[in-house]
């Protein structure tokens, strides 16, 4: 496996106007590795993802994909060159069967054009066989996607953006809205997906979820870099602590120290 990231970001920023959505960001994902971004609400996670994904351009510091700076200028040139964004939503139908919604619109055909149609007994079998490489038993793939629980419709975007050939998986906040057991699904995912040789970058807000799975830690707080980390380099204390904010933390813990014994 090559030494040279999939992805460096090095000093990334990106500015409207007067205001600072992103700066000084610096970090890299390496095949086979799981790169968490960690951040609370106005962060600057949704940015970063952005740039990744295509949907915005850097204003500042340097993007390279495999060794050579990129701009991205669509989300179909970064999904063309490999990087692969599964949102919040997932861009699922719930109505629709697990197999429609793994290939949605890319399905396999027969025939010759004009006289083309969907070959549905090997579309199933692809969308059945390449879950199974995750580790993911989906009994039937007629059932439709809004059946399934919320870690196994997760599964379903990660094994498809695998198949259609993603080498970076961002997945952004992908156990946000998740109890305990479906979150350990997801995570276990993640790791198949990394296990595979993909780099992956898992945007989350919770460090007890992120240090299991990670590899390498970036830390943001309304824009900034608070840390680029090795998991060598750092420990999951001081990984919340940093990204509760250190001294903002202490202040709040003794606040409700001061209110729960009564003290003015």
């Amino acid at each position: 496996m090559s030494d040279t990231p999939l992805l460096e970001l090095e000093d990334i920023g990106k500015f409207y106007g007067n205001i600072i959505a992103l700066q000084g960001v610096t970090t890299e994902v390496q095949a086979g590795k799981v790169t968490c971004v960690l951040g609370d609400n106005g962060a600057g996670k949704s940015t970063f993802i952005k740039i990744l994904a295509g949907v915005h351009q850097h204003d500042a510091g340097e993007f390279r994909l495999e060794g050579k700076p990129v701009t991205f200028d669509s989300p179909r040139q970064a999904l063309d060159n490999g990087i692969a964004a599964v949102y919040q939503d997932l861009a699922m139908v719930p109505l629709m069967s697990v197999w429609r919604n793994f290939f949605l619109g890319a399905e396999p055909t027969k025939g010759v054009w004009p006289l083309q149609w969907i070959d549905k007994a090997k579309a199933k079998a692809i969308a059945k066989e390449e879950m199974a490489k995750m580790g993911i038993d989906i009994r039937d793939t007629e059932q439709a996607v809004g059946t399934l629980s919320g870690g196994e419709r997760q599964s379903v975007a990660i094994a498809r953006a695998v198949y259609f050939g993603a080498k970076v998986l961002i997945l952004d906040e992908p156990t946000s809205a998740l109890g305990v057991k479906q979150s350990g699904v997801v995570l276990r995912y993640i790791v198949e997906a990394a296990k595979r040789g993909l780099g992956v970058i898992f945007i989350t807000h919770n460090p007890r979820h992120a240090y299991p799975v990670g590899d390498r830690f970036l830390i943001l707080n309304r824009g900034e870099s608070m840390g680029n980390f090795a998991k060598d380099e750092i420990t999951i204390d001081e990984l919340t602590q940093l990204m509760a904010g250190g001294a903002e933390l202490e202040e709040l813990q003794d606040e409700l120290k001061r209110a729960i014994s009564g003290d003015d």
